[in-house]
């Protein structure tokens, strides 16, 4: 019997699908849109003028020229992914680490690409975890990861964080916390942005590397606790040395390695890609089958073009003078316009992103408080940092702000970092 539209039964959505109502990248994307005329610092999206479109040429121009490489390009690829891509990106990151005898080992077999670095993360968890099964991670991290596991049902429980990152003593009292409370078993990843981290743009030194993986090996009793190694935004380094990954530091495959090519190259593309286990290659490739039938093809064969020529070395060295200037300008404007606010203070990152902003105690930057709709009217967006803490663990927050200057022009950041602060004055005071 067919039922009038004026009764109709309302749609009964999954629990994932009731869980992911709510966003926060929902929220501020659709607020950025609505007012086109903001100063949007809240986007962690890239420079539009620095897109490799000259890069993405010749790497097609190159396939056209050969009709088995562009045919092939054109077909469905394997679940695991290009080949030769995946043999490119394993001899690059064994290079950039200094090629340590525990990572020798690893094999092409291990390397697997997807669709951007946010298809990898969720189907790790989703081939790792259970619902109720817990991941550590850093408070703060990156809130659209924490949006993943509650998705999936699965907790986020924060650590301690410090100017270095997740702080090594305050995860081994968690891990010891969980252990006397009867959950251990219930651990099953240590969530890490490892480099120039979102959101902080903190870096973690060698030796807390050293220290997490040995603590994940530790309290892998009950089951493999594995470490989750978001490298994201590795490539993009303005300043100082580069620090070996957390593969570097590990002899018994407890570390997942994550990057993508979105930050260092374009987000367009959609190459992702990450160094398994052994033991996890094929189940998350079971996993993998289930929702595609491989990464995009073409674009593997334009990032392994691209790679292979040298482009994507000069397009990386581009971004990060772009970024550098974009980084300097943030800073800077912060020095001059926030440093007689006080209370306010800010990390000065070394590569990615973003700049982290603490207010003074009791003033919230939460999406409803005075303060975010005193910096939208004067006409400047950006990410709450309480968006950035799991439920779970350490206190959120609120006092913080995410700022990204990967959009904006010097000018434009200098303007938004003078807007904001005359926001903060105008609220703290």
């Amino acid at each position: 019997m067919k039922t009038p539209a004026s009764t109709a039964v309302a749609p009964s959505l999954s629990r994932r699908a009731r869980a992911s109502g709510g966003q926060p990248i929902n929220y501020l994307m659709q607020t950025a849109l609505a007012q086109p005329e903001l100063i949007s610092l809240a986007a962690g999206f890239v420079d539009q003028g620095s897109l490799p479109t000259e890069a993405v040429d010749e790497a097609w121009r190159t396939l056209a020229a050969d009709s088995s490489l562009a045919h092939a390009a054109l077909q469905y690829g394997t679940t695991h992914g290009y080949r030769p891509l995946r043999e490119l990106l394993l001899d690059e990151l064994r290079a950039a680490d200094g090629n340590p005898e525990c990572m020798r080992e690893l094999r092409p077999e291990q390397v697997v690409v997807t669709a951007g670095s946010n298809q990898l993360l969720y189907l790790l968890a989703d081939t790792l975890c259970d619902p109720g099964d817990i991941v550590l991670c850093a408070a703060p991290t990156y809130y659209v990861y924490l949006g993943v596991l509650k998705n999936l049902g699965i907790r986020a429980v924060s650590v301690a964080t410090d100017e270095q990152g997740l702080v090594p003593e305050a995860l081994a009292e968690k891990l010891e916390q969980l252990a006397k409370a009867g959950e251990l078993g219930r651990v099953k990843a240590i969530y890490v942005v490892s480099y120039f981290d979102n959101p902080q743009g903190v870096t973690l030194p060698a030796e807390r590397r050293a220290a997490i993986v040995e603590l994940a090996q530790r309290y892998s009793i009950e089951q493999k606790i594995y470490v989750l190694d978001d490298a994201a935004y590795r490539k993009l380094r303005y300043s100082g040395d580069d620090v070996p990954g957390f593969a570097a530091f590990d002899d018994d495959g407890t570390v997942i390695t994550t990057h993508t090519f979105s930050k260092s190259f374009s987000p367009g593309i959609r190459v992702g890609w990450g160094i398994l286990p052994a033991e996890l290659v094929q189940p998350f490739c079971d996993q993998k089958s289930n929702i595609d039938f491989g990464a995009p093809n073409f674009a593997q064969h334009i990032v392994y073009e691209a790679m292979r020529s040298g482009a994507g070395a000069k397009q990386t060295a581009k971004l990060c003078d772009v970024y550098r200037t974009k980084r300097d300008a943030m800073v800077s404007a912060c020095e001059h316009h926030m440093s007689g606010l006080a209370g306010v203070r800010w990390l000065h990152p070394t590569g990615g992103l973003y700049v982290w902003l603490t207010l003074p105690k009791g003033v919230d930057a939460g999406t409803e408080s005075p303060l975010f709709a005193a910096a939208l009217k004067a006409g400047v967006l950006y990410v709450p940092g309480g968006f950035s803490y799991a439920a779970e663990g350490m206190p959120i927050a609120d006092n913080t702000i995410r700022l990204s200057f990967g959009v904006q022009s010097p000018a434009r950041i200098e303007e938004g970092i003078r807007l904001l602060a005359t926001a903060v004055a105008e609220v703290a005071r």
